[in-house]
């Protein structure tokens, strides 16, 4: 009777961290995007290189240099980032809101897995998903253009920063989102301009004043001013201010996911 009355279900009686469900949630958001590669895969890569064609074609003959090199070599490092990000930012948020929809985000929050653990096991698909594509892309710019990175470390850390932050920013839209039509807005309406407007496609020395200083509180110009470093040796900002940025940027927004899983915001309702 004694060792029934002292029995707590809801202990955890496995550590401080529970392995095994943290594999396992990273395992099933991992494979999540590898059942489905030729959407979640071959589909951005497919449009990387038409992003790539099509500024080759149209622009690349006559724009010149931009920052001393050739336009299409400039434009490379800012494609092959928004690509990454995109996709990290997609696979976490669709997993969430797919399973908000569906009703089984309980699966999720039924075992015990702490806030912490389930933000490292949704940034474990997120991440994943963000450095296959930019492996594929990077081949696809050495193999095609003779570009391979300048500074391969730089632009794996900047890649991998890039990566962990839009997952987390995917979660916390994920979580916040109740519908497909509100992710869609999220989507459009902050993370395609945040992306497009940070020195994807040109130096940010070349905006006004006025949206020279804007650009420099977007999170994402950092990421992509660094992974043009990392691959070209060029860049708009000094990159350790801007790995700096990147790295604070992506503690501050798992923090935010973590505080909305613990307390379970807009999933427990």
């Amino acid at each position: 009777m004694s060792d029934i009355a002292t029995y707590d279900p809801g202990a955890r009686r496995f550590g401080r961290v529970n392995w095994l469900g943290l594999y396992t949630l990273c395992e099933r958001e991992v494979k999540r995007f590898l059942n489905v590669w030729t959407q979640t895969l071959m589909a951005p890569l497919v449009t990387a290189g038409l992003f790539m064609v099509i500024f080759s074609i149209a622009i690349g003959p006559r724009r010149g240099e931009v920052m001393g090199v050739p336009f299409v070599t400039f434009i490379a490092p800012g494609i092959l980032m928004m690509t990454v990000i995109q996709n990290a930012f997609a696979n976490t948020s669709s997993s969430i809101v797919i399973s908000k929809v569906q009703g089984n985000i309980v699966d999720t929050l039924m075992p015990p897995l702490s806030g912490g653990e389930m933000v490292l096991g949704y940034l474990a698909g997120g991440v994943a998903r963000g450095l296959v594509v930019a492996v594929v892309i990077m081949l696809g710019l050495g193999l095609v253009l003779g570009l391979w990175p300048a500074h391969p470390i730089a632009a794996f850390a900047f890649v991998l920063l890039g990566a962990a932050f839009l997952a987390g920013l995917g979660m916390v839209a994920g979580i916040f989102a109740e519908k497909f039509d509100q992710m869609a807005a999220i989507t459009n309406f902050v993370v395609t301009p945040l992306a497009f407007l940070s020195g994807t496609f040109y130096s940010v020395d070349a905006l006004p004043p006025v949206m020279f200083e804007i650009t420099h509180f977007n999170p994402i110009f950092y990421l992509i001013d660094g992974a043009r470093w990392g691959m070209i040796g060029v860049s708009d900002g000094p990159p350790l201010m801007g790995f700096g940025i990147s790295v604070v940027s992506v503690i501050a927004i798992n923090l935010v996911a973590w505080s909305m899983f613990r307390r379970g915001y807009r999933l427990k309702d």
